[in-house]
């Protein structure tokens, strides 16, 4: 049944709306103030609104993975005969999702859709409690749990109890979890609800060298656990020799994983009602896992897999993960890095298509990457050295990331520019063949505007779908 609103949330509705009108006629993004301002005017407004979901909502969060998994998800909804509202920019704050909902909504609060309105909204995985009891989501999904701007989210440990709390709040509901990742498939069950469970199960993509690993103890005991086989990272097949957990059964499994660099990946996933295969077209394991999480989530709101996995096999790059445009002749493609673990695929991903890749890097501290860079020394930069061709460093801490380099072997012929602007000529000129540019958030949100004026493509806000 629609929630009729009153005059309160009226006007925060309209004030949300005016607020992004304006900021988009000054050429400004808009996805946060809008909300900012509604939310001053009736902080109960998400909750309102997203009553008035008829089909009801699903929740994304996790370290990594939450944009791309979310896009994935409400393609698949989509697909499914549903009409998605999501924050497509990733702005996952509670204000991003006031101001996602009060973009859709009317000013009576209905949503246009009616009975097909459906909420996917990525979310803050410390913000994420406050979100699900304003949200009441159906289907909640966590991707992974890293270590990631320590000044914000402080250890693992702190943001699984967030987690576990938040789950112990949501009766009836169902959860999608990462078994791969040995915090997040130990996180328990809602109370009347039910667990899915997804994974890689496919040795032949299983690494020697998995990179930084932050979460390689037992949730049941605290042991060292030991590793069948690991994806990336302290991803993989785990168990424990002290007390004997394991990585739980899998509910959704890749059984084979063929992956084609920038192409994409070629799966074939199984679960009780069979198998699945699926084209993704998005570079890199990490995205494997991504598909699955995105596939749990639409399997668990309704939609039959082979809807999903066909809209997923047409779903694009969200903005800044992969995306990739032609500026003055040469192919950008723009990977966001953010912590160890992200940055390490990244990495791996670009010297996966090329020998010796031309990169722009650009490093900045501000509030929303975290003020504490000290990350970039667990990152593998050692990959690079010998086998990279020109690389330009930018963003406020460009010095300090050219250092990291020069510590790694890496420098050789490195060119340090923090203008944003004037980073991009220099490293536009430098090199042939595709730029590979790696940002931290705030980079990525200046230097897009860049690339896509340049590009004469959409700004990142006025993207749909």
């Amino acid at each position: 049944m629609v929630r009729r609103i009153n005059a309160r949330s009226s006007a925060a509705i309209a004030a949300a709306k005016a607020t992004g009108v304006m900021l988009r006629l000054a050429g400004r993004g808009g996805t946060a103030l809008p909300g900012l301002v509604a939310e001053r005017i009736d902080p109960a407004l998400v909750a309102v609104l997203a009553h008035n979901l008829a089909r009801g909502s699903a929740l994304v969060t996790g370290t990594n993975g939450k944009t791309t998994t979310t896009r994935l998800v409400a393609a698949a909804l989509r697909a499914g005969g549903l009409a998605p509202v999501h924050n497509t920019a990733g702005s996952n704050l509670m204000r991003g999702l006031a101001a996602t909902l009060a973009s859709a909504a009317r000013f009576d609060g209905r949503l246009p859709a009616g009975f097909r309105s459906v909420g996917v909204f990525e979310v803050d995985e410390a913000v994420a409690p406050q979100a699900a009891r304003a949200l009441r989501p159906r289907v909640v999904v966590i991707t992974n749990l890293f270590r990631d701007q320590l000044d914000r989210y402080a250890e693992l440990d702190t943001v699984a109890a967030l987690w576990r709390e938040m789950i112990a709040s949501l009766p009836g509901a169902t959860v999608v979890l990462n078994a791969d990742d040995p915090l997040v498939g130990a996180l328990p069950a809602p109370p009347s609800g039910r667990r899915l469970l997804y994974g890689i199960a496919d040795p032949a993509v299983a690494v020697d060298a998995a990179g930084t690993a932050d979460s390689i103890w037992c949730p049941a005991c605290g042991g060292r656990l030991a590793f069948r086989a690991r994806w990336f990272s302290h991803l993989g097949d785990y168990s424990c020799p002290s007390c004997g957990y394991a990585r739980p059964p899998l509910d959704l499994a890749a059984v084979e994983v063929r992956c084609l660099g920038f192409e994409g990946s070629r799966l074939l996933v199984r679960s009780a009602a069979g198998e699945v295969a699926l084209a993704l077209p998005l570079p890199g394991l990490y995205n494997v896992s991504n598909a699955l999480a995105a596939l749990g989530g639409a399997l668990a709101m309704g939609v039959p897999s082979a809807v999903a996995a066909r809209a997923l096999a047409s779903a694009g790059t969200a903005f800044g993960r992969a995306e990739r445009l032609v500026v003055a002749g040469r192919e950008v493609a723009i990977l966001l890095i953010k912590n160890p673990a992200g940055a390490d695929q990244a990495l791996r991903t670009i010297q996966a298509e090329e020998a010796a890749p031309s990169v722009l890097f650009a490093l900045n501290d501000r509030i929303a990457d975290g003020r504490d860079v000290s990350w970039i020394w667990d990152v593998d930069f050692e990959r690079l050295a010998g086998r990279h061709g020109p690389i330009t460093v930018t963003g406020d801490r460009a010095a300090e990331l050219a250092l990291r380099l020069k510590y790694a072997g890496a420098d050789d012929g490195v060119e340090v520019e923090p203008h944003l602007e004037r980073a991009v000529d220099r490293a536009l000129r430098r090199g042939a063949g595709r730029l590979y540019v790696l940002p931290t958030y705030t980079a990525l949100l200046a230097l897009h505007r860049i690339f896509a004026r340049r590009a004469g493509a959409q700004q990142f806000w006025e993207r749909r779908g």
